[in-house]
């Protein structure tokens, strides 16, 4: 029986000890009072304490006085380092329901960001995030996806926001050999794919669970799971489910990719290169740059370096801490 192994995360970014909420609001109000602003020690306050910090911080800022932080950095920052600065302003959940709602405001829709953030999420943080949503936006985040997307695609997102995945490390390898029997057939074995059976079992089944079924799926078909899906799906559904089974195997890889591909050719994808990696600093992003090193013999940190520059380079070189 296949045991399911957790993968150990980290982050660059942790709990900052010893924490003085009121220096560190007198310290943050020093560098923006004035004409102009210390953006060195912004950052260096900024990228040393975690979201949960950082949050408490602002509370202390607005008792001692009578000011909004987040407006106070908004006011002092511009383009993308305020974009930067204004994210790391808020928790987990509130960020993901924050970038969400940006994904989705306006004229079409972000889908490479709604499938980044949805599909990598636990039961636990999709419940906290569709919380979050509301109370930010007043707005049921399940319908604002249905309004916004459409066919296979709407429907593998709307399956994995119930987040109802089973959480068992326990494997059933009868229904493993069952279930990777139904995939093929659904897929490789017929004309057309119905998509309905490939939704069913990524959305409902465990990690060690699925683990178990993509080797017995390679079994049968003699294919990976992923390059099936390469095979028989297209677009956002194609690029939704390979991201599940990815996400599946190794987060971090996934993630790797992505940032790699937001900075990769002419012009960087500047909003995903800040949400993964504000994102996940508190998480796995030492897995991450471990995994794009791996990947592309290059380190997150120059290629970050070759992209960006200013302010913003030297705030998302600070989270990524990379020396």
């Amino acid at each position: 029986m296949l045991k399911d192994v957790q993968i150990e995360t980290s982050g660059t970014i942790e709990a900052h000890e010893p924490f003085d909420s009121e220096e560190d609001a007198v310290e943050l109000r020093r560098a923006m009072k004035g004409w102009g602003s210390d953006d060195k020690a912004l950052l260096a306050l900024l990228t040393t304490r975690s979201a949960a910090q950082r949050l408490q911080i602002g509370l202390l800022y607005k008792t001692m006085y009578g000011r909004d932080l987040r407006q106070d950095l908004k006011s002092e920052t511009s383009g993308n380092f305020e974009d930067a600065i204004k994210r790391m302003m808020y928790d987990r959940p509130h960020f993901d329901a924050y970038s969400l709602r940006k994904a989705m405001k306006g004229v079409g829709s972000d889908d490479s960001a709604l499938i980044e953030i949805i599909v990598t999420k636990t039961n636990a943080e999709i419940a906290e995030i569709k919380s979050c949503y509301s109370e930010m936006f007043q707005r049921n985040l399940e319908k604002d996806i249905v309004s916004e997307t459409s066919g296979h695609f709407k429907r593998l997102l709307v399956a994995a926001v119930q987040g109802n995945r089973n959480e068992t490390t326990k494997v059933d390898m009868a229904k493993a050999k069952k279930e990777a029997e139904d995939i093929f057939k659904a897929g490789e074995k017929r004309w057309g794919t119905d998509e309905s059976i490939f939704n069913k079992v990524l959305n409902l089944r465990s990690r060690a669970q699925l683990i178990a079924t993509f080797k017995e799926y390679r079994k049968i078909s003699q294919y990976d799971i992923a390059r099936s899906i390469d095979h028989e799906m297209s677009g956002d559904l194609k690029r939704g489910m390979k991201a599940m089974v990815q996400c599946i195997k190794d987060r971090p890889s996934y993630f790797a990719e992505r940032l790699y591909k937001c900075m990769k050719g002419a012009g960087t994808d500047d909003s995903t290169l800040i949400r993964i990696v504000i994102a996940r600093s508190e998480i796995d992003l030492v897995e991450i740059k471990d995994r794009f090193f791996d990947m592309y013999n290059k380190s997150l940190k120059r290629m970050i370096e070759q992209d960006i520059s200013g302010n913003y380079k030297r705030l998302i070189l600070a989270i990524v801490k990379e020396g």
